[in-house]
């Protein structure tokens, strides 16, 4: 049976190479970290033109390092930075986006787009620092977008037309696959699970690793088998069809090493533990919205 949960994310799953055609629009980066490099690097090689993305950066080595890289207008000012762009990406902290915002609601293109990665920032703070009537876009990226191997999470607010859902997910394409939330109260989920589940993985991966070398395994030895072992795990999961349940009980031989050591995590509570860990990360992610303030 599926979830009222499930039922509520209209699950819109396009990878880089299925996504949408980059649409023409003058785009504004507010921030220049690693999100916004991996972005920017994945719509140039998507074919968006450099001339028409523009960057935002205080830090004078990151600006530098952005017009090195790809090409692009760089810039100390925001209010400069966003004149007439079609489309600002808000790629800087949870904790500096009101004054962010706040410092631009006077300059803010009247028809542009805001997409925010802010993680617990919601459309409606958004909003009200931008000074109302904005179309903004909420989304949570992971860090594999990185590598061009993204899993982000979208919502729109009533004011995002279909032109702009399109170069939403036309961005965040460039990185991975793209799922629309029809519920921003889900979006703090999208945060716990697949903003915040790199990290998990990560530790499950150091877990085996440490427990391998335990056992006897040289560190080289561990750490290759490991991540080899992720990483097929999760082509697997990606590429068979098959849910993550039926790929376990395919490896799982009755009586066999593996039956063993998945009684082992049962008895451990290891569905709670996770259920708990999510709990926590969706809970984290409120008060973040509650934090910035309205």
């Amino acid at each position: 049976m599926v979830s009222p949960c499930e039922r509520a994310i209209r699950i819109a799953m396009t990878n880089a190479r299925n996504a949408s055609s980059i649409p023409a629009a003058e785009i504004a980066f507010i921030g220049g970290g690693n999100m916004a490099r991996s972005l920017i690097g994945g719509l140039i090689a998507r074919g968006a033109a450099p001339s028409a993305i523009r960057v935002c950066e205080p830090n004078e080595d990151l600006r530098t390092a952005m017009a090195r890289d790809f090409s692009v207008a760089v810039f100390a000012d925001n209010a400069e930075a966003v004149r007439d762009a079609g489309l600002i990406v808000f790629a800087v902290k949870p904790q500096v986006m009101k004054p962010v915002c706040e410092a631009l609601a006077t300059v803010f293109p009247a028809n542009a787009l805001a997409l925010s990665i802010a993680a617990g920032i919601t459309t409606a703070q958004m909003d009200r620092w931008l000074g109302g009537e904005r179309a903004i876009v909420r989304s949570m990226p992971n860090t594999p977008a990185l590598l061009g191997a993204g899993a982000t999470g979208l919502f729109a607010n009533a004011r995002v037309d279909a032109k702009q859902r399109e170069l939403a997910q036309a961005v965040l394409g460039a990185v991975g696959v793209t799922a629309w939330i029809d519920s921003e109260t889900l979006m703090d989920t999208v945060t716990a699970v697949s903003g915040s589940g790199p990290a998990y993985f990560f530790l499950l991966a150091e877990a085996l690793q440490a427990a391998a070398v335990a056992q006897g395994l040289s560190e080289e030895a561990a750490r290759a088998l490991v991540v080899q072992t992720c990483a097929g795990a999760g082509r697997m999961l990606a590429e068979s069809g098959e849910d993550a349940a039926t790929l376990r009980q395919r490896v799982t031989s009755p009586g066999g090493t593996t039956q063993a050591a998945l009684e082992s995590f049962t008895a451990s509570g290891f569905a709670d533990i996770v259920a708990k860990a999510v709990a926590a990360a969706t809970t984290r992610g409120t008060e973040l919205s509650a934090k910035a303030g309205n």
